[in-house]
């Protein structure tokens, strides 16, 4: 009986069995139907995020707010503000921006906001805690397939516990039944290709939740099932300006093909290429939002496959290959995963194992 948790049982590398696990993953998705949503429903939204004055200038300047109140402490001063505080409506979006997950990542139109409220300034360094509650859920006559909500939210001084923003927003989202067929699918359990297809477990598993548990679950049971615990993450990213060339000159990586398109035009790849730690970044990012991370162990095997340039779209899939119960304080375990980035025609572009610890349920 092959051992799928093996690292070497399934080479993720070769298109054609790459290409056979992702026909038959599971997708774990993110983000809520309509159905989950219902009157009087409160939701805390986390992991929170903290205000710098940084991201307040970024803001401003991109969007052309030019309030010299916002980074001058002697205009500050003259509204009547102790310190220079960050721009509401960066506040706003941060605020915002942490309830999609929760709220309205499935997708639907936004319909609108109201009753925005700004009870206080914020200012750099502030930490956000952020909740929502369930105003009202109603059918859509016009969109059979979603339903509308209504959520009331503030944000908070996870510090004081003062208000800062509220508002309400709505949103259409999408029902359960007619956006299921999204291609996630359910393991097939297709025999070998009896003309030399690649060798694959009848069965892929995906763990149930996130913690040490659930992972140390799902190998047991694909132990019991000769199957192995594999599956797809929903997010994607897309590569622009920012992630090929901003980030890696961030870094003080002053490598051509990452900012110079006149000197790779003539490349095998035709264009500038995204630093092989973004494209690694955005699909670990993928799995650890998939987790209960509390720490990372370490990194073995990693390679990067193929080109990533401006405008390719990078997935994650990964697969569970160990638990030790017995490594880290008593809170947490340790899991090995390996990991796998893929581009929008489903070529792997990157992988590597990571063992890190995670986090147990209490």
């Amino acid at each position: 009986m092959t051992d799928w948790s093996d690292p070497d049982a399934i080479d993720c590398s070769d298109g054609a069995t790459f290409d056979a696990l992702l026909d038959r993953a599971d997708t774990r998705e993110k983000g809520h139907y309509f159905e989950f949503f219902a009157e009087g429903d409160e939701l805390t939204h986390d992991p929170g995020l903290r205000l710098s004055q940084h991201g307040s200038e970024q803001w401003m300047g991109q969007t052309l707010n030019h309030d010299p109140a916002y980074w001058r402490s002697d205009t500050a001063r003259e509204r009547g503000f102790e310190d220079v505080p960050v721009h509401p409506d960066y506040l706003l979006a941060c605020v915002m921006g942490i309830t999609v997950e929760d709220l309205s990542e499935k997708g639907g139109y936004f319909l609108g906001r109201t009753d925005v409220e700004f009870h206080r300034s914020a200012r750099p360094g502030t930490e956000l805690a952020v909740t929502s509650r369930v105003v009202d859920t109603r059918t859509s006559s016009s969109r059979p397939a979603y339903g509308i909500v209504t959520w009331a939210t503030e944000g908070r001084d996870r510090e004081t516990g003062e208000t800062l923003v509220s508002y309400q927003r709505t949103n259409m989202i999408p029902r359960r039944e007619p956006a299921a067929t999204d291609g996630g699918g359910e393991a097939t359990g297709r025999p070998d290709d009896p003309d030399g297809g690649p060798d694959l477990p009848e069965t892929l598993l995906a763990p149930e939740g996130g913690r040490f548990e659930d992972f140390r679950d799902a190998l047991d049971d694909a132990e019991a099932e000769s199957a192995a615990v594999a599956y797809r993450h929903e997010r994607g990213r897309t590569m622009d300006d920012q992630l090929v060339a901003g980030l890696p000159l961030a870094t003080l990586n002053t490598a051509r093909q990452h900012h110079n398109r006149d000197e790779m035009a003539d490349s095998p790849s035709g264009d500038i290429v995204a630093y092989g730690d973004v494209t690694r970044s955005i699909a670990l990012a993928h799995a650890r939002s998939d987790e209960a991370t509390y720490r990372e162990r370490r990194f073995a095997d990693e390679r990067f496959h193929s080109f990533v340039t401006l405008g390719d779209t990078i997935y994650g899939f990964t697969r569970v290959l160990d638990c030790d119960g017995d490594a880290g304080p008593e809170a947490v375990g340790a899991v090995t995963f390996e990991h796998v980035a893929f581009n929008q025609d489903n070529t792997p572009v990157y992988s590597g194992r990571r063992t890190a610890l995670v986090q147990r349920y209490q």
